[in-house]
């Protein structure tokens, strides 16, 4: 048996060289995952796009369509507005998308609101509002919202963009009202057990409402002048959108209260009770020039998941290193919310 025998020199080169490969692939590994996570954590080199879903039609059917087509533009408004994907920026980006791509050529003809929502903060209530009423001037095109379980505060304000409101028969709707809170006092408790809070600050009502002192009357005044603008205009918002609905007893008589789908009908909140899906939507097929038999495609834009993403953008300890700890307030309303400005209805639990 024959051995080839090999110098040090180069046994000791081919060494080096499987080393210097081994560590030159993960170098490039290494920048590989670094390229990618900076591609999905910064929005100004990788652009929010949304991905097309096909949704149901009047008839249950979701087959795709040729791209002629004409298409109605289904949004969920499902959850806490300004959370998760119902924030003024997604809402954009799906309304943006809509003109482009295979929605292209003005296609869609129409936008579809299906609402499921307790309402949410003020800012992304107003925002997506805002971008509904101007997309429907700007493009000439109807907006139906259908009701699905719940339709309360913030989503109302959205509702007010829409031509028509439906909602199925157990459906609750209302909660036109302004809350910001709850606000807790702690002085008493500390002065108990010999605690003291030391807060320095500069300008009259810095540290309005600190929990940590007694509070002084009428230092809230800035804070309640705020909520009363906001109500009026949210007042106002849904008045203008819903003319049946008489502005003087939506302030006096029915408040911030919450209705089934027969009463709030009879008190102008909605166009259409006890109805169904199907129903809603043919409605807006006619509304949007789209006569029977011909075909419609109704489509959602919706944002790709991706894992890594969803590490990035939710701060995940996998992530930061940090552990984050949320701590639920009220029902439906988790400690991110607390302290803004809210359109949001909090039904109390049974003790």
């Amino acid at each position: 048996m024959n051995f080839t025998r090999e110098s040090v020199f180069i046994s000791a080169t081919r060494c080096f060289c499987n080393a210097f490969a081994v560590v030159l692939g993960v170098f490039l590994a290494v920048v590989a995952v670094f390229v990618g996570v900076m591609m999905l954590s910064n929005p100004e080199i990788m652009p929010n796009k949304t991905e097309l879903v096909v949704a149901p039609d009047a008839n249950g059917s979701r087959t795709l369509l040729h791209e002629s087509t004409p298409a109605i533009l289904r949004i969920n408004i499902h959850g806490v507005i300004g959370e998760g994907a119902l924030t003024t920026e997604n809402i954009q980006n799906v309304l943006l998308d809509s003109r482009e791509d295979l929605l292209k050529h003005n296609r869609v003809k129409a936008i579809f609101l299906h609402m499921n929502t307790p309402g949410g903060t003020v800012t992304d209530s107003n925002g997506i509002y805002q971008l509904l009423m101007n997309y429907k001037k700007t493009y000439n095109v109807p907006i139906y919202a259908f009701v699905d379980g719940l339709c309360a505060s913030g989503g109302m304000y959205i509702c007010s963009a829409a031509d028509k409101i439906y909602a199925t028969s157990p459906s609750i709707i209302g909660s036109v009202g302004v809350i910001l809170g709850p606000t807790f006092n702690f002085s008493e408790a500390m002065e108990k057990i010999g605690v003291q809070a030391c807060t320095l600050t500069q300008g009259k009502d810095k540290d309005m409402l600190n929990p940590f002192r007694p509070w002084v009357p009428g230092e809230q005044q800035s804070l309640m002048d705020i909520t009363h603008s906001l109500y009026i205009q949210f007042v106002d918002i849904v008045v203008s959108g819903r003319k049946d609905l008489d502005k003087d007893k939506l302030i006096n008589e029915y408040g911030a209260q919450v209705y089934v789908a027969d009463l709030a009908h009879e008190y102008g909140y909605i166009d259409v009770p006890d109805t169904n899906y199907s129903a809603a939507l043919k409605d807006l097929t006619i509304a949007a020039g789209i006569a029977e038999p011909q075909a419609y495609q109704v489509v959602q834009l919706e944002m790709p998941s991706s894992l890594l993403a969803s590490l990035i953008q939710s701060k995940s300890a996998l992530i930061t290193g940090k552990l984050t700890h949320v701590f639920q307030i009220a029902p439906g309303m988790s400690s991110e919310l607390s302290g803004k400005f809210l359109y949001l209805y909090q039904p109390q639990p049974a003790l």
